[in-house]
């Protein structure tokens, strides 16, 4: 049990309704969730508010509510906090419950449109090659040391992420990596934890169905790194044309890295093929199993952070060429009849651009480059015709299909997409609904030395249809086709 008044530490409260000093059990913010003595969190969401359940909250047991609106009638013996922001209120207050835990390890958040996930578990590999027991916070899992948990979101709620962050030091965590979303750090999920450093990756197209414009995205990004204290660090990609942008205000160290740009971290692509990258590394050659110029700058952003972190720079080099690439970032299957099969987990237009343009730098042209793309239902519709068209115009074959079509009509988000391929690449475009039958025309279609790239879902198990997710694996599934075909 905790007492209440020690849980408000750093709350911006407003005004109080009744005793602090009372014993909670725990925090929540789903009333479905409640239970005798705790304390309920009043978060306005999207779809639904939290205020709306406060009494439903006080009947099944909850001793005080924390909420930014006091309820026209109070209910004696419950204790009504009223605070600026229950987001920010909650991230205190869970930081403070688990009793600080982000500021006995070292964290590293990393945060961009493309690549988090990428920097974020491969730091966590090469820190485990390097000896340390370390944690991560991904898109794809969570891991404390050597438990894996499954993830939900790419940033947590307040909550889950300090309950985690408890565990590992526990366990005897020293570092951990985090992602970093743009709809975390606006919900304020970020704001209470201690971070060493920030990673910036890069900037492009994506949720602007929660983000008004794209002005907004960019300043959420900047937020982060403008929060961070003058201990920390922040490495940002130098190349992008927003990478200076994440550094106006930031008190931390200010660190860069890029290919192209005059940079503290820097490197030059010697070799590009699918089995890897030979790469220079400020005066160092280095070969790793990474493919495409996207990979060399996470790589860059690995090598830097690991530095930063006080891992010896050779050493940190020879770690990194030991890594292995994530689930459902460029993974690919070379079939018994020659075709190559690539997934990866590009949704969004850069992405998809960064990944063809990769596999067109690589392959011979002797061969047929086919990509299988959906885009996700209930999402950013803007970029739909934008990814058919860099899909059409970048691939010899180009099949649109389903990606988690959720509550939208995937006839319609094809319809959208469609919208984008020029006139003289309709001959070369596809349309099919169902996704394992677009793979399946994809295979049926390949011949030996051709190249599928299956696009939009990577890592995903699942295919989400009208609320109901259904198994699906694109490598699985791939991989089955194949050797059903003999190809």
């Amino acid at each position: 049990m905790k007492v209440l008044k020690d849980i408000l530490y750093k709350v911006a409260i407003e005004s109080v309704k009744g005793s602090t000093d009372v014993a909670i059990q725990k925090i929540e913010f789903d009333s479905r969730k409640v239970e005798a003595n705790d304390v309920f969190v009043a978060i306005r969401g999207s779809l639904s508010d939290g205020h709306d359940y406060i009494e439903k909250a006080i009947q099944l047991g909850a001793k005080a509510i924390i909420c930014d609106t006091l309820p026209a009638n109070a209910v004696e013996n419950v204790t009504y906090i009223q605070v600026k922001d229950t987001n920010s209120a909650l991230a205190f207050m869970a930081a403070n419950y688990f009793e600080d835990p982000s500021s006995k390890l070292k964290l590293v958040g990393v945060t961009g449109t493309n690549g988090k996930t990428t920097i974020a578990s491969l730091l966590f590999q090469l820190f485990q090659k390097a000896g340390f027991k370390v944690g991560l916070l991904s898109t794809v899992k969570i891991v404390v040391d050597e438990t894996e948990y499954p993830a939900t979101h790419t940033t947590p709620d307040s909550l889950t992420i300090n309950h985690y962050l408890n565990e590992m030091v526990e366990a005897g965590v020293t570092h951990c990596f985090m992602e970093v979303s743009s709809h975390g750090i606006h919900q304020k999920r970020t704001e209470a934890l201690h971070f060493v450093g920030g990673i910036f990756t890069n900037l492009s197209h994506d949720h602007l169905d929660y983000h008004p414009t794209f002005a907004e995205y960019r300043d959420v990004k900047k937020s982060f790194f403008d929060s961070l204290p003058k201990s920390a660090f922040v490495l940002t990609n130098i190349d992008d044309k927003n990478g200076a942008v994440m550094l106006q205000n930031t008190a931390a160290k200010k660190l860069t890295y890029a290919l192209k740009s005059y940079a503290d971290y820097r490197a030059q692509i010697l070799e590009s093929q699918l089995s890897g990258l030979l790469l220079k590394v400020n005066d160092n050659e280095v070969w790793v199993k990474l493919i495409g110029t996207f990979n060399a700058y996470n790589v860059l952003a690995i090598y830097g952070t690991a530095v930063e972190l006080g891992i010896d720079s050779l050493e940190a080099l020879r770690l990194l060429s030991d890594l292995e690439s994530v689930s459902g970032r460029f993974q690919y299957i070379v079939s018994d009849g020659g075709i190559t099969a690539v997934v990866d987990y590009a949704h969004t237009p850069d992405a998809l651009d960064n990944v063809l343009k990769t596999i067109n730098d690589i392959r011979t042209k002797n061969e047929q480059l086919i990509t299988v793309v959906g885009c996700g239902g209930n999402r950013d519709k803007t970029k739909r015709p934008i990814m058919a068209k860099i899909a059409s115009d970048l691939s010899d074959k180009a099949v649109l299909t389903s990606d988690n079509p959720r509550n939208e009509d995937p006839e319609v988000i094809l319809d959208e997409m469609e919208q984008g391929v020029e006139p003289h690449n309709y001959k070369k475009m596809l349309r099919i609904t169902d996704r394992k039958q677009a793979i399946k025309t994809a295979c049926q279609l390949a011949e030996a030395k051709d190249i599928i790239l299956i696009a939009g879902k990577g890592h995903e198990t699942y295919q989400e249809i009208n609320g109901v997710r259904h198994h699906f694996d694109d490598m699985e599934t791939i991989k089955e086709i194949l050797k059903q075909l003999n190809k």
